[in-house]
């Protein structure tokens, strides 16, 4: 492809929606106001003032007043961008034009905001031609305004089989000279208006996971160079759940969320970063358990692991699918393939510095060792794996690196949050790894 990304931002962990007019308030745009007012881990890499769904009908022309306003007043110390929805339809040339004048009233540059904006969220899109839309609209808006053409970025809201289907499509038509799709940042999942697009039906009233729609969207920003965020998890109480899901998304290449809290965005903005310690985890059954550090050793604390000693050299394990006898050396075999590690921040860093190293002393693989000493029962076993480092697993490795580097760089409100929580001398290295 001959187009290259005209943003800033390689990742993006948060997608924070605001309602732009409340009825009834005093001051309809407070909530916009104190969304604005966010900072530090409270704060969203990409803050929506939402114009759509988020907002009554009767209230919209409002919402765009209110952004314009709270944008001009506090936009200059947003720490995230700022990319507004408004509304659009692929069926509806009305609600299509309504949006495209909220643009234009948005992007005034005589209003004040257009110097702190960076893109328009444009939802309900349909199959690509329906995209090509919305991008001439935004290229209309430009020219109006006397703007560079792609100024003004353009995300989507995967919220139709129109759309997903369109995903495939991208390749073909992003940097044909008859568009300028180049334009486009995010491509955000709504699971909700999909699952009514789709006229799905659960016994529970609940949406399904629709886990082939975020693995489509994934691999479409994937293939475009362009950023994946997932849509809203509404039961904003469960934390537990919402972490298995960012963890889920995670190994989709599925790094951002969308956050409908100031918690959900703490929580959003936390997940993704590697942890400030390692921590050993063991394989039991079908759940991961976390070993407990007891000064050097690793415990595990409950009976999901039965292991004791039979006699001289031989133990009996019981890992809930039955107990086997197993003699030092199948133990030790035994352990190894059931635990895990979870490397911190430090242990990547060390990793890839280390490989750096053999790498321009000429080596173009090394192994690597990690080594533990477990307590299971009344039972002591020190374990040692190995895994063998070449460059592709580097650039693996490299990715949480890429994500670190590229908060720090954009969030320089997070910072201090950052240091506080690795150590200065960890942070300053991993700005320099890579």
């Amino acid at each position: 492809m001959s187009y290259s990304q005209h943003y800033e931002r390689s990742f993006v962990r948060t997608f924070f929606t605001s309602p732009t007019a409340v009825e009834g308030k005093d001051d309809s745009a407070a909530m916009l106001r104190r969304a604005a007012q966010l900072r530090g881990m409270e704060a969203p890499d990409v803050w929506v003032p939402d114009n759509e769904d988020a907002t009554a009908p009767s209230m919209r022309d409002e919402g765009a007043e209110n952004i314009i306003d709270v944008v001009s007043e506090h936009g200059a110390d947003v720490p995230g961008e700022i990319h507004p929805r408004v509304v659009w339809h692929r069926d509806s040339p009305e609600t299509r034009f309504q949006g495209f004048q909220h643009m234009l009233e948005i992007a005034d540059p005589d209003r004040g905001a257009l110097e702190h904006l960076d893109g328009f969220v444009i939802p309900e899109v349909g199959d690509i031609d329906d995209w090509k839309k919305a991008d001439e609209f935004l290229t209309i808006v430009e020219r109006e305004h006397g703007l560079e053409e792609r100024r003004l970025s353009m995300s989507v809201i995967v919220e139709s089989g129109q759309a997903e289907l369109a995903l495939a499509d991208l390749r073909d038509e992003i940097g044909k000279p008859t568009n300028n799709l180049e334009r486009l940042f995010l491509l955000v999942d709504g699971e909700v208006d999909y699952t009514k697009d789709m006229r799905a039906i659960t016994s529970t009233g609940g949406l399904p996971p629709w886990p082939e729609l975020r693995h489509n969207t994934s691999r479409a920003a994937s293939a475009n160079g362009l950023i994946a965020v997932d849509g809203p998890y509404d039961d904003i109480r469960d934390v537990d759940g919402y972490h298995e899901r960012m963890t889920d998304n995670r190994m989709k290449g599925m790094l951002g969320i969308w956050s409908l809290t100031p918690g959900q965005v703490i929580e959003a903005n936390e997940s993704p970063l590697p942890p400030a310690t390692g921590q050993w985890l063991l394989d039991v059954g079908d759940r991961n358990v976390e070993l407990v550090d007891t000064g050097g050793r690793y415990a595990c604390e409950g009976d999901d692991l039965e292991l004791t000693t039979i006699g001289e050299g031989t133990y009996e394990v019981d890992t809930g699918d039955g107990v086997r006898k197993l003699d030092a050396d199948e133990l030790h075999d035994t352990l190894v393939e059931l635990t895990e590690y979870v490397p911190s921040l430090s242990d990547i860093v060390d990793s890839m510095e280390q490989f750096e190293a053999a790498k321009e002393a000429g080596e173009g693989a090394i192994a690597m060792e990690r080594s533990a000493t477990l307590e299971i029962g009344d039972v002591t076993v020190s374990i040692t794996s190995d895994r063998m480092w070449d460059e592709a697993t580097y650039q693996a490795a490299k990715t949480p690196i890429d994500l670190f580097q590229d908060v720090y760089e954009h969030r320089p409100d997070q910072r201090e949050t950052l240091q506080e929580r690795y150590g200065e001398s960890v942070v300053e290295r991993a700005m320099n790894v890579g």
